[in-house]
């Protein structure tokens, strides 16, 4: 496991992607919903990502899923198995910072 970090906007847009393609829209109104309105992506952060992770491909651009077309503006991605490994592999790390913290008696706010 590579010991390199995930940023977390982009880690959000992997995980927003793993159950199929969405266009920019949706990823941003997945991760807000997900997060309970706690994390928005603003458009910089979220196509300044998306183009990292497709330069990395993670993610690469694909044709509107049928009958999603709309109107051609509206640019679908997926993930790539290279992203699905990253994806997990972040998650891996994150998991040994939790069981890190569980050690200690460490817990998230509000946790008893």
């Amino acid at each position: 496991m590579s010991d390199e970090t995930v940023p977390p906007a982009e880690f959000r847009i992997l995980l927003a992607l793993v159950d199929g393609p969405k266009h920019g829209h949706a990823i941003r109104l997945e991760v807000r919903d997900r997060t309970r309105g706690r994390v928005d992506l603003g458009p910089g952060t979220l196509y300044g990502a998306i183009k990292r992770l497709a330069r990395r491909s993670w993610i690469r651009e694909v044709a509107p899923p049928a009958g999603r077309e709309g109107d051609g503006r509206r640019r679908f991605y997926e993930l790539t198995q290279d992203g699905r490994e990253a994806a997990s592999e972040e998650l891996a790390r994150l998991a040994e910072l939790m069981d890190m913290a569980a050690a200690k008696s460490l817990r998230p706010a509000g946790e008893a």
